[in-house]
Order: C-alpha cells, then sequence, then structure tokens
C-alpha cells in the first residue's frame, strides 16, 4: 500500500463511523469479511475490496459517498500550472500526527534528509548524527504513519539488499487560519500515482 494510502487510513474507519453510522460500519465489515475473508483495517489497505463492498451497498452512489468521506480526510488542490499538487490535512487527527512527528528534533532530522534521494536507513541516521537504537525506532514509526515509504533497493557487499527510504512529500506548508492551523503537504508525483485513495479523488 502506498505511504499516502497509510496516512488516510489512520482516518478512514473512524470518519465512515461518522458519516454512515455504526450499523451500517457494522454492515460494511460483515460483508467485507464474507466476501474477501478481512475486517476493515485490513480492507482499508486494500482499499479496491472496501471499493467493491461500497459499489455492492450503494451501487452508483458507492463513489460520491468515498469522495464525501476523502474530502473530510484530505483536500486535493489542483493546478494548471504544474502537475505537482498541494494536499490539505482534514481530519484533526492527521494534522497532529504530522505535527507531532515535525516536533520530534530527530524525526523532523529524518524526514527532511529523505525529501528528494531514497536512503538506506544506516545512512540517514548517519548523515542525522542520530544513534542507531533510538533512530531505528523513530524511522519505523515514520515507516507505520506512512510518511517514509519504500524506494528500491541498494546491494550490500556482502549481497544483501537493502530497502531504500524516501519521504512522501517535498514540501510541508504549516499556517494558522482563524485560531485553526492548516498542514498542506505536497506529495510527490510517484506517492498520487501509487495510492489507490487518490486515483479516485483524481478520476
Amino acid at each position: 500500500m502506498s505511504g499516502l494510502d497509510v496516512l488516510i487510513a489512520r482516518s478512514l474507519k473512524a470518519i465512515v463511523k461518522d458519516n454512515l453510522g455504526e450499523a451500517t460500519f457494522e454492515r460494511i465489515e460483515k460483508r467485507l469479511f464474507e466476501r474477501h475473508g478481512i475486517g476493515f483495517t485490513q480492507a482499508v489497505e486494500d482499499f479496491g475490496k472496501l471499493d467493491l463492498v461500497l459499489r455492492e451497498f450503494f451501487g452508483g452512489g458507492a463513489v460520491g459517498i468515498e469522495r464525501r468521506i476523502i474530502d473530510k480526510i484530505v483536500i486535493l488542490e489542483e493546478s494548471q500550472r504544474t502537475e505537482k499538487k498541494w494536499i490539505t490535512l482534514e481530519d484533526s487527527r492527521l494534522t497532529e500526527l504530522m505535527l507531532k512527528s515535525l516536533g520530534d528534533e530527530d524525526k523532523k532530522s529524518l524526514i527532511n534528509c529523505a525529501i528528494g534521494e531514497p536512503l538506506i536507513i544506516s545512512d540517514m541516521l548517519e548523515i542525522c548524527n542520530i544513534p542507531q537504537t533510538s533512530g531505528y525506532r523513530k524511522v519505523n514509526a515514520l515507516i507505520d504513519d506512512g510518511i517514509l515509504i519504500p524506494q528500491g533497493y541498494v546491494t550490500t557487499h556482502d549481497g544483501k539488499r537493502v530497502t531504500k527510504y524516501k519521504a512522501i512529500f517535498e514540501n510541508i506548508s504549516i499556517s494558522i487560519e482563524k485560531n485553526k492551523i492548516i498542514v498542506k503537504v505536497q506529495p510527490t508525483i510517484e506517492s498520487i500515482k501509487d495510492s489507490h485513495i487518490m486515483q479516485l479523488v483524481c478520476s
């Protein structure tokens, strides 16, 4: 699953419950298990299966429901001048996650280090001058949150393949409007193309 989908998945379950109601959510989860043998959380990670069940429940209206739900999590800003797009994080859980990650000096350094060229974890830690024990823990947290994503491999001198990682965004903007913190990220073109959820929003 793409990094953007991992990031969005953190909010999707709660937003679906809020918008469709607990009873409908339970019916969807039951059908996901009957049809695909997975729960809702796993279906978020494989959005195509969730989409199939929503279409079964809501027919042609499923796309509108999906877009309405996604709009409560992220808003994609279109630009005619450039292929690069900005995404506004609408859900407070995502905003909080991003602010916490950037508020941690080590995580902030790791994210900045991984913008642009993908790197293996040991190189990131060396560049950022972060101890290995705490550094690996923080890198893994950023991977779990979808902020760092795998991007290719490097082969070591002893023949092992080691994963390289890259940040899912190239830029971030934080502002305050009417006492509300607004967080916008500019994802890499690849992360939008790899995201099943973003493809739905863009279509």
